[in-house]
């Protein structure tokens, strides 16, 4: 075995290694506390509540780590066990087609990775999401989820690679630029389509009916100089009691979307409070600097790319023979997911900064108390752990632990 394809199978160890202790460190955290409800959520969180979310966590982390170890085998036989060699010898028969030939491989690849993890999304959904009364999905509406998402793959998610391997191909040493603005301008025009012509393929959005609360929301946008394209109730609970808010498109498409198990599950001071916090993150152009710094890291990436795409030892390093783009493709993502690992904590920590500020937009135009009744009730009725490991949230989480942002909020005044 040479030297890069060691120092490459070296990487994909020491990854699963760091995966493995920090599911262990979760798993321990919560065993340690199962028995206790912390103490700034006795008053709200009972022990069999607390217990029932501990359980919960466990079992995710239990199946993590069986999956963790599938996904680090799975990639090296496509990689040094010549799976991704494999794949373009059974589609030599379309090589006088160079561009179908690619997008082939990819698709192939694609739905080769969606069939081996089919086993784990159906025991979460099935298993572990019905175990504890989470799951409200039938086995027709998953497996047409599942049909539409192929469907949407090849409409649009073929034209794209082909379009990228075009452009690879046509644009000369600097193609890298040029596949740049093709998925700038892509993923802008997602945003636009997203709301109104791809979300209601899988779920039904309805006017907010409820009038009163409409009136309330109506008022807190006027005051926070939002305007949106619309409140709406997704139909959440077909597929999952879990509970949430979000805001959707850019332009004319922006829309407010609750799920309708939230509406539920909050009063209409907490469904405010908890608004705010999202038009938070609009005020304070979270998701537009999130937008700008992704395509700015993009261009280097590209970049990078263009550099290894014609070297031999970057294919034979990861078990490949054929240097087509596609291939190329293929074993970056794998390279680019195996170190973006390793940045998570920075980005998990970015993510985590933009929900404080957040917070205190919603804490300076609704109550505080609303906000910190609204947050615990989510966190207890999705069953989120309160007491995770540092270093585990240093990796993982996108929003603080439960009891450091309940801190945060009753510090302020």
């Amino acid at each position: 075995m040479q030297f890069g394809s060691q120092l490459f199978a070296a990487l994909v160890m020491f990854i699963l290694g760091l995966k493995l202790y920090l599911n262990v460190r979760q798993t321990n955290s919560i065993k340690k506390h199962i028995h206790r409800v912390p103490d700034n959520f006795s008053k709200s969180v009972n022990l069999i509540e607390h217990q029932k979310a501990a359980k919960y966590n466990l079992a995710k982390l239990s199946t993590a780590q069986v999956e963790e170890a599938v996904s680090c085998i799975i990639l090296l036989i496509f990689t040094l066990g010549g799976g991704i060699q494999l794949i373009n010898n059974k589609l030599d028969f379309l090589v006088n087609y160079p561009l179908t030939f690619g997008v082939a491989v990819i698709g192939v690849y694609s739905l080769i990775s969606m069939i081996l993890n089919l086993p784990f999304v159906i025991h979460n959904t099935f298993g572990i999401e019905q175990k504890f009364g989470f799951n409200t999905t039938t086995i027709k509406l998953f497996l047409l989820d599942m049909l539409k998402g192929i469907i949407l793959s090849l409409l649009i998610g073929a034209p794209l690679i082909y379009l990228i391997l075009w452009l690879m191909n046509a644009m000369g040493t600097f193609w890298w630029i040029w596949v740049w603005l093709a998925l700038v301008i892509f993923n802008l025009l997602l945003l636009v389509i997203y709301p109104t012509f791809i979300a209601p393929l899988f779920n039904r959005f309805t006017p907010l009916t409820d009038l009163e609360l409409k009136a309330r929301i109506d008022k807190l946008l006027n005051r926070c100089g939002f305007k949106s394209n619309g409140i709406f109730v997704m139909d959440g609970s077909r597929r999952s009691s879990h509970g949430n808010a979000y805001f959707t498109g850019i332009g004319k498409s922006k829309r407010i979307v609750f799920f309708d198990t939230l509406l539920k599950q909050l009063n209409p001071d907490e469904i405010e409070a908890v608004l705010a916090h999202e038009l938070g993150h609009f005020k304070k152009k979270h998701v537009l600097k999130q937008m700008i710094f992704m395509f700015l890291l993009t261009l280097p990436v590209l970049f990078i790319l263009s550099l290894l795409i014609h070297q031999t030892k970057f294919y034979s390093s990861l078990g490949v023979i054929s240097m087509t783009n596609a291939n190329g493709l293929i074993l970056f993502m794998f390279l680019l997911g195996l170190v973006g690992f390793l940045f998570a904590p920075i980005s998990s920590y970015l993510s985590r900064r933009n929900e404080f500020e957040a917070d205190d937009f919603a804490v300076a135009n609704t109550q505080r108390e609303h906000l910190i009744s609204g947050l615990i009730k989510l966190y207890r009725d999705n069953a989120a752990t309160l007491t995770p490991d540092p270093w585990y949230v240093r990796f993982y989480y996108s929003h603080p632990p439960a009891s450091m942002r309940i801190s945060n909020l009753e510090k302020q005044t």
